[in-house]
């Protein structure tokens, strides 16, 4: 497939930029979106704020995805956003995706976590841990609304951390997918097969853009994860996880890229050729493994001696004034011959001691 035809940076949903999504942005892009009759609230989270649902196309073919189940994952929202935007326009591409499936979205199913930039709900529930319980208004609304529509496809849509690469390579985990198992076993159900072909086909036409950036998710079974639910209920189901492009944490090129995964997925069903793709191809996607860090500095012992070699270093995300500020931490010191950096500074290095210094709060955390 050509991304490149679609023309994506007039696509692009300009109102919304960075890690940080307010809901005064969803809203301005709900009130002057010229989709805006195909927008309805679905009910209220914890704190009354709305939760909203986009509905697109007339095709027999029902797919369901939502986003921001955790409100400090927005990159997948953004690119929901974008995603309505080409779906709004009239060609030849989107008239033949919206004749053949009807889509239901939540850009935003966690509005509360969203607004305070945190994993949680407001009364502190992961809300992809609540799928039996459902003891969240939240968990209720997108459980109704999959009993109500009865999806034939999922789109379960997240961040992930800086911290993943790509099986043993020292590549970053930018995309990742998962057919989520529906068993204890990891048995691969006909559900679940045809969740693995789609993640295949998606797989195949982004390599060429980010080759050895696409990973493979822990496929561990855990019922209580929304996802593991509904392919247990025999909805195929994808999950969708955005990660790190080098120098990029705003994540606009990730966003970019889970676009286009997006465009491949829905393709692929609206022109029923799932069958197709290979479900052995499924598992020689590489999995992902946690070997990064934001900040490796190398030698830290030669300039302070409580140091035992390197020190790892990883960014926590604090939310301040609705910006993201990155904030370093130590995670773990040691000899970290295994591990990479998004930054390598090496401190036998006086161009790196250099930086180091102008770092203030790099400089703070070895001194």
């Amino acid at each position: 497939m050509n991304f490149s035809s679609l023309n994506y940076p007039e696509i692009k949903e300009l109102s919304v930029h960075g890690r940080y999504i307010s809901s005064l942005q969803l809203q301005s892009f709900i009130e002057r979106n010229s989709i805006q009759n195909k927008i309805s609230p679905l009910g209220k989270s914890v704190e009354n704020r709305l939760i909203y649902k986009v509905t697109l196309g007339s095709g027999k073919i029902k797919i369901l995805m939502w986003s921001q189940m955790h409100g400090n994952e927005t990159t997948t929202s953004k690119a929901v956003l974008d995603l309505i935007n080409y779906l709004n326009k009239s060609d030849d591409l989107t008239n033949q995706i919206l004749s053949s499936v009807t889509l239901t979205i939540v850009p935003v199913l966690n509005p509360d976590g969203a607004a305070v930039y945190t994993r949680e709900n407001a009364n502190k529930v992961d809300l992809n841990r609540d799928a039996l319980e459902l003891s969240q208004p939240e968990s209720r609304i997108l459980r109704d609304l999959y009993d109500e529509i009865k999806p034939d496809f999922c789109f379960n849509l997240h961040d992930q951390r800086t911290i993943f690469n790509v099986g043993s390579l020292k590549k970053p985990a930018t995309l990742s997918f998962l057919a989520p198992s529906h068993d204890i076993q990891r048995n691969v159900s006909v559900s679940r097969g045809q969740s693995m072909k789609i993640i295949v086909a998606i797989h195949k036409a982004l390599s060429s853009l980010i080759p050895d950036q696409i990973g493979r998710y822990d496929d561990a079974f855990n019922p209580n994860c929304v996802g593991d639910t509904f392919q247990l209920l025999g909805t195929p189901t994808i999950l969708f996880e955005a990660g790190h492009f080098p120098d990029d944490y705003q994540r606009e090129r990730t966003r970019e890229f889970i676009f286009y995964a997006l465009i491949k997925a829905i393709l692929v069903i609206a022109q029923s050729k799932i069958e197709g793709y290979s479900l052995d191809t499924y598992f020689d996607i590489p999995e992902n493994n946690k070997r990064f860090f934001d900040v490796l500095i190398l030698n830290a012992n030669l300039i302070n001696k409580k140091f035992d070699h390197s020190i790892g270093i990883l960014y926590k995300e604090v939310l301040n004034k609705e910006t993201i500020m990155f904030n370093p931490f130590i995670e773990v010191t040691g000899e970290l011959k295994d591990s990479f950096g998004h930054k390598y500074l090496n401190c036998s290095d006086q161009n790196d001691l250099n930086f180091l210094k102008s770092d203030r709060k790099l400089y703070q955390l070895l001194f």
